[in-house]
């Protein structure tokens, strides 16, 4: 299985990670490896090589077919529940990355630094909902930091999984990270994280 994050996806964001913000004219995506994967509301380890890790709390689609260059009329047949994540970012690491031209990967992929809650919702448990009007948010020791509603994101669900699919085939069990809002930050060792989806709570964890 692959997680594909995309970048760059809410316009307030932008000017937390760069000086001078521009949004982008088409969706920006890149890979963490399974390792990555942090599941069943487990305790986050900060790494030892970074002195600041930051939250990026994100709507996750689970892909529930195999997806190769997909119109975007008809990406909505390619996914069945939506959860939420947590890309965790070495900021400090990004930060050089970014000055040096380098590849993300040493700051993005690393162990256990994509969070994904343990419960994803059918969209028929969100009462049928259009997925590109859902509410979430997430806090940080019981203050909220986060909170975002999907018809912010400047490229919707649908046109996401088309673009994507048009450079990588999608396999089932896939899941697509779909940008974080404004509200980012760091963590340290006894924070709490918790994060809810339409009132519902799906993520909650410890840092440590």
């Amino acid at each position: 299985m692959k997680i594909i994050c995309i970048g760059r996806n809410y316009a307030e964001h932008l000017p937390e990670i760069d000086e001078r913000p521009r949004v982008p004219v088409e969706p920006q995506f890149f890979c963490k490896p399974d390792t990555a994967l942090l599941r069943n509301n487990d305790a986050f380890y900060t790494p030892s090589f970074s002195r600041e890790v930051h939250y990026e709390t994100e709507v996750v689609v689970r892909i529930s077919r195999v997806v190769k260059a997909i119109e975007e009329r008809f990406a909505h047949r390619c996914y069945d529940a939506v959860g939420l994540g947590i890309d965790f970012t070495a900021r400090d690491i990004q930060r050089r990355c970014m000055s040096e031209g380098l590849p993300w990967e040493i700051c993005k992929a690393f162990d256990h630094s994509a969070a994904v809650s343990p419960r994803f919702l059918t969209l028929a448990e969100l009462g049928d909902k259009d997925v590109q009007n859902l509410d979430f948010c997430m806090m940080l020791g019981g203050e909220v930091r986060q909170r975002a509603n999907t018809t912010q994101m400047i490229f919707g669900i649908d046109r996401l999984i088309s673009y994507v699919s048009h450079y990588m085939t999608l396999k089932i069990g896939d899941l697509l990270f779909t940008g974080t809002p404004a509200g980012v930050g760091a963590v340290k060792p006894g924070d709490r994280i918790t994060a809810t989806l339409e009132g519902h709570t799906l993520l909650d964890f410890e840092v440590k």
